[in-house]
């Protein structure tokens, strides 16, 4: 992992990442990067696999897909697959599920923050 120096870069190498094309400050197009990558595939299929998961992933892809569609739910899922995957190669730990009521909590907290 340490051809990447962060998480971001390696979500950005595997194509997880918006790619907005900017020209004098306006945005011409916007999206994710096309990339031929196997990682970036089995991410995309796990991310899709967590529709009915009882997980804190579940929770999250629940929340994104009725918020921003399927499609850009699975991208931000594997995205988060992507930076947990990092951090857990990186720094050699093991993960932890914390639970989608857990999820559902800080989801309700953070709504009802000022």
């Amino acid at each position: 992992m340490s051809k990447w120096p962060t998480d971001k870069h390696f979500a950005s190498w595997l194509g997880l990442c918006p790619d907005n094309r900017i020209s004098g400050g306006t945005v011409l197009a916007t999206g994710s990067r096309r990339v031929h990558n196997r990682a970036r595939r089995a991410l995309r299929m796990a991310a899709q696999r967590l529709r009915k998961s009882p997980s804190y992933l579940g929770a999250f892809y629940r929340r994104m897909r009725s918020k921003l569609g399927p499609a850009k739910a699975t991208t931000a899922t594997a995205h988060k697959l992507a930076t947990m995957l990092y951090h857990m190669l990186k720094e050699k730990t093991p993960y932890r599920d914390r639970g989608a009521a857990d999820y559902r909590q800080k989801d309700h907290e953070r709504k009802i923050r000022p």
